[in-house]
């Protein structure tokens, strides 16, 4: 049998004599570490979307966008209007908590035109005849040193001048 190294002392390294209890420390640290992913599978750190429906009596508008995000990750909005009446120049008027800390790759279908409204995004979706819907998709990317919470995020929905549909929510972004 060979002998002991000389900076082993069996009695405390292998016995673990008068450190009995640090193995439950090991032991938290470890299950601290394995509860990030788990709590995160809970959506807690965001991603997954959340759907909110407004109604008017001129339309209706469905958004579909995650409200929790981490920085760097990829995600998609989608925001469908149905005409409950004939809109003859739809616009949807995104506030500027949805582009602040944000890359927007793209916008589909293009939108018939684009313009900053006061500084919000504005998108003129064009006629939308009553019982027709139009649906508009976007792709962001949360740039990675962004961290919000309670980031203000406005949408309207406008027919001409004429406000027909406000919402306001708040974003969290996680480091």
């Amino acid at each position: 049998m060979a002998d002991v190294p000389d900076t082993l002392v069996l009695k405390r390294d292998r016995d673990l004599e008068g450190r009995r209890n640090d193995i439950w420390i090991r032991r938290g640290l470890m299950a601290l570490v394995a509860a990030v992913p788990v709590v995160a599978l809970f959506n807690v750190f965001g991603q997954r979307p959340d759907t909110t429906t407004l109604v008017s009596p001129a339309a209706s508008l469905k958004i579909y966008a995650p409200s929790k995000l981490r920085g760097g990750l990829l995600y998609e909005a989608r925001f469908h209007v149905t005409a409950r009446q004939e809109l003859k120049d739809a616009y949807l008027v995104l506030g500027t908590g949805w582009a602040e800390g944000m890359s927007i790759n793209t916008i589909e279908p293009s939108p018939v035109s684009e313009a900053s409204n006061n500084g919000r995004l504005s998108f003129e979706l064009g006629h939308i005849p009553a019982g027709q819907s139009h649906i508009l998709f976007m792709q962001f990317q949360v740039n990675p040193t962004n961290v919000a919470f309670g980031r203000p995020q406005t949408v309207w929905l406008t027919d001409g001048k004429t406000r027909l549909i406000t919402y306001e929510r708040e974003l969290t972004v996680f480091p």
